[in-house]
Order: C-alpha cells, then sequence, then structure tokens
C-alpha cells in the first residue's frame, strides 16, 4: 500500500487538474441544500471511480469505492455549499452570482475528488472500502443530518468504523495541519427572545407595560448566569447580536414588544442541555417581575463536534509523516465555531482536522478569515488535502 509521502507526491502530479477544478468550483458557488451545478460539476470528475448514490431531499453524492479485499468500511466527507456573500477579492475566477466559497469548500471537495483518485489506484489492496460523501447544506441546513436520515452511512452494508473530514483555514499558515482530541468545534445555535408588553406614551409609563427595562435586564443577567451557574472551564458564549424596540422615528412612543436574538456556543452536551433549561426560567421570571411576558425560542445548528481520541492520534501520526513534527500543531483548545460534520461522529467514532491555506504572501495573523467577503485561499494545499484523507483510509484498511 502507498505511504503518505508517495500519496502526497502522487496528488501532486494532478495538482494542475485538482486546482484547476477548484477554480471551476469557485466560480460556481451554490447556496444550502440545492446544488445542481455543483452536482454536475462533480459527477463528472467522478465519473468510473465506484459507485455513486444521489441524495433525494437535498443535491448531495455520496460515492463507494469496493476494496480488493474485504474489510470495515471508512467515511471520508467533504462539504459543497456556499455562503450568501457577494465576493470581493478580485481574484480572476471570482464569484459574480452573489455567493461565494468564503469557506473554502470548494477546496475542501477538490481534496475529496484528489482522495479518491488516489484511491481508486490502490482498490485492490484495499481491505475494505471508502464511503465518501459530497455533502450540501453545511452552514446551518442540517445537510449532514439529512445524508443521515437518507441512509447514506449504511451504503456499503455495513456502519463506518471511522469517519474523517478537514477544513482549510486562513488562519493557519499554508499547509499546517492542526487537530486535537475531544471537543474540537463548539455547538451552535441561536436564542431569540420577546417580551410582550402594552405600549403607551413615554411621558406615562406607569399607565404602560414597557417591555425594554425587562429586555435589557434579561440580557444583563444572562451574562452573570453564565459566570455564576457554569464552570468556566468548559465556557458558554451567549453574545446579544441584535436588539429591536419601537420605532426611531420617534422617542415618545412606549413600544408593545422588544426582542433581541444571540448566538450561543457550548462545548459539552451538558451544558447545552443546561442553558436550554436555565434561561428561559431566568427570561421568563424576568418578565414575570415586570408584569410582562416573554417567548423564548431556541435553535441548534451543530451539536458539540468531538473528535474520536484514536482518530485524533492517528490524524497526528499521518500528518507529520507527510508535513514533519513542526508542520503539525497539537492544539490545546477547541474553537468555538459550528460544524455539522459534528452529526456525523456523533453517529460513528471519527475525527476534523484543520488545514492552514493562507497564501504564503499574507500574515495569516491579520489575513480576512473564513466567512470574510475578501478571505483569499492557498489552493497549492489541495494535493496535501488529497493526500492526507486518502492516507487516514488506507490506514485502517490495510
Amino acid at each position: 500500500m502507498p505511504k503518505p509521502q508517495e500519496l502526497l507526491s502522487a496528488a501532486q502530479e494532478i495538482s494542475s487538474e485538482l486546482v484547476a477544478f477548484r477554480r471551476l468550483l469557485h466560480e460556481n458557488p451554490e447556496f444550502a441544500l440545492n446544488l445542481p451545478v455543483t452536482q454536475k460539476i462533480l459527477l463528472e470528475r467522478l465519473e468510473g471511480l465506484g459507485e455513486i448514490s444521489l441524495g433525494k431531499a437535498l443535491t448531495s453524492i455520496a460515492l463507494v469505492i469496493k476494496g480488493g479485499k474485504p474489510g470495515p468500511t471508512v467515511l471520508l466527507r467533504a462539504d459543497m455549499d456556499a455562503l450568501h456573500v457577494t465576493e470581493e477579492t478580485n481574484l480572476p475566477f471570482a464569484s459574480k452570482n452573489g455567493h461565494m466559497h468564503a469557506c473554502g469548500h470548494d477546496l475542501h471537495m477538490a481534496s475529496a475528488v484528489g482522495a479518491a483518485r488516489l484511491l481508486f489506484e490502490s482498490k485492490q489492496d484495499l481491505a475494505g472500502d471508502v464511503l465518501i460523501w459530497f455533502q450540501p447544506g453545511e452552514e446551518g441546513h442540517h445537510g449532514a443530518d439529512i445524508m443521515i436520515e437518507e441512509g447514506m452511512l449504511d451504503l456499503t452494508g455495513s456502519r463506518p468504523v471511522v469517519a474523517y473530514g478537514l477544513h482549510v483555514f486562513t488562519s493557519l499558515p499554508v499547509g499546517m495541519i492542526a487537530c486535537k482530541p475531544g471537543p474540537m468545534m463548539a455547538s451552535a445555535g441561536d436564542l431569540n427572545v420577546t417580551f410582550h408588553g402594552s405600549g403607551g406614551h413615554g411621558s406615562m409609563p406607569w399607565l404602560s407595560k414597557d417591555p425594554v427595562a425587562p429586555m435589557v435586564e434579561a440580557i444583563s443577567a444572562l451574562q452573570t448566569m453564565l459566570n455564576k451557574q457554569f464552570d468556566q472551564f468548559d465556557p458558554v458564549i451567549l453574545n446579544v447580536s441584535w436588539i429591536r424596540a419601537g420605532d426611531d422615528a420617534t422617542n415618545n412612543v412606549i413600544a408593545d414588544t422588544a426582542s433581541f436574538g444571540a448566538t450561543v456556543r457550548t462545548f459539552s452536551e451538558v451544558n447545552t442541555n443546561k442553558l436550554h433549561d436555565l434561561a428561559p426560567k431566568l427570561i421568563h421570571s424576568i418578565a414575570e417581575g415586570f408584569g410582562l411576558t416573554a417567548t423564548v425560542e431556541f435553535s441548534q445548528a451543530t451539536r458539540v463536534l468531538i473528535n474520536d481520541k484514536a482518530a485524533a492520534e492517528s490524524v497526528a501520526r499521518i500528518a507529520k509523516e507527510l508535513v514533519g513534527d513542526t508542520g503539525y500543531m497539537p492544539m490545546e483548545n477547541p474553537i468555538a465555531g459550528g460544524e455539522d460534520f459534528a452529526s456525523i461522529v456523533f453517529e460513528v467514532p471519527g475525527a476534523f482536522v484543520f488545514v492552514g491555506a493562507c497564501p504564503s504572501d499574507i500574515d495569516h495573523t491579520t489575513a480576512p478569515t473564513n466567512h470574510s467577503a475578501r478571505a483569499m485561499f492557498d489552493d497549492s494545499v489541495i494535493p496535501l488535502g488529497a493526500a492526507l484523507l486518502a492516507s487516514l483510509a488506507i490506514s485502517h484498511l490495510s
């Protein structure tokens, strides 16, 4: 079976094809769950590499590469969707349709196609099967959950024993690989609250039920609650992103309602459940104290992404073979972003790994970050991504 460095050399031989493919994807980004152009482009590159299944409720693709010997299944996953962002990079292959691959999913797809080609060349020696997912709807649209519901974890006849995915970042130097066991990324969710009062004249607040005062009280009290009720070594982030009440055209009218919305991040399922229990109780008690009522709505976009210890150790070992000890960064802490790869590793053990893709002529500490309209990714890392994914699969099938 080919070693990681041999796979990297093979990937570099097809680098120009993979980069051109990535740039074609970058020019044609699509949003959410229905990505027909992206699916068509991918299917053209995957033809002849294995058995293909398509999603029903979304334009997903699942490729099965059957090994020449019996054995387990390994899952590799790449996300497909772009963001609703108008690109401002001025690159010659920049998107012009109001969407943008500002999170690097175009590089993920190109890396996965490269891995598929490498694995196909070695399929007769594989002791098991490789299942490769191309998944829409990572950016808050529950694409992984839908693919799981549609049975795409079980296409080979046996559920994968391990799953791997990668993500490029502009905040890491090009070619740097980073990972850790345990919590890797946060659970991401939203909290939306509305206080229901009764409006009136601003000069006579005692004749109304002003919803603004309890809203302000609740926003402050939530932060105090986080400090007093949650272990600071297992933090909870609750950041209020907008507030809304009244009409700025006049200052002497008390509004009927006041609302706010917050993004919520937790790093354990225990704290997710605890927050969903305590926050509504606090908000309702404040509303009641002011003689009002409140509506509290939680939504959860992703679970906590928890890397399996053994899978993370495999990432570290293979990464060091590919980029050396200095090219691998064992992360001390998780990041507060969310990822629906978390739903996959909730079902099967696995690991998510970060790959630096900041262009070498830009300082990664000040570069526009993922999701920025000015984010730029160095696509020279695509062969490394392909070799990393292929090596991880082979490590379980040889």
